[in-house]
């Protein structure tokens, strides 16, 4: 005999953050924790703060980590990051054009983590013990060790609900480093492949 009666339905669950879709904050943040994602350092040089005077002070170089990174177009060549709106970082890349994007290596936890933490000190610091280069094109830094770095200049901001799509022309492109694998951010953690 067929059960004809109406299949229960699935109460939505309460949308604490008042999305009219049902879904809450945290049923969203963890679906998309089930996305394994690779972990990049997002960088940039402040300007000047005099960019007439060549003897004022220069600008501090800035980092973030990012796990929203991901290539756009072929021709030409496009790479995205989002960042949380109002950040540190996204208010450097809406006057700064040039930044740069070190993949980090799955032995380079430990600057993922230094540069996502909360309430951090001063990003001088965090660059302190840090090996890295100059980008030729960007002016910011560029992780040594890291698998790969990228040096981009911003073509479009989109914004997108709490959080801005920047979207940059990449200018060049290295593979300083074979060692290791790429360092993975799954379920709230960082991983490696394996």
């Amino acid at each position: 005999m067929l059960n004809t009666s109406p299949a229960p339905s699935r109460a939505l669950a309460p949308a604490s953050s008042g999305h009219a879709e049902g879904v809450s904050d945290d049923e969203f943040r963890a679906a998309m924790s089930r996305l394994a994602a690779g972990v990049v350092l997002v960088t940039a040089q402040e300007p000047p703060l005099d960019p007439d005077d060549p003897l004022a002070p220069g600008g501090e170089d800035v980092g973030m980590t990012a796990t929203a990174f991901l290539s756009v177009s072929l021709d030409p060549p496009l790479a995205l990051v989002s960042l949380r709106e109002g950040s540190r970082m996204d208010d450097l890349l809406a006057e700064q054009p040039l930044w740069a994007v070190s993949v980090l290596a799955e032995s380079q936890r430990h600057i993922a983590g230094r540069f996502a933490m909360k309430g951090r000190i001063s990003d001088r610091l965090l660059f302190a013990d840090i090996p890295y280069v100059r980008g030729e094109v960007s002016g910011a830094p560029l992780v040594g060790g890291a698998l790969a770095t990228l040096e981009l200049r911003t073509e479009q901001r989109v914004p997108a609900g709490d959080h801005t799509l920047v979207v940059g022309r990449v200018l060049s492109a290295r593979l300083p480093s074979a060692q290791g694998g790429p360092l993975m951010y799954f379920r709230g953690r960082y991983r490696h492949l394996g």
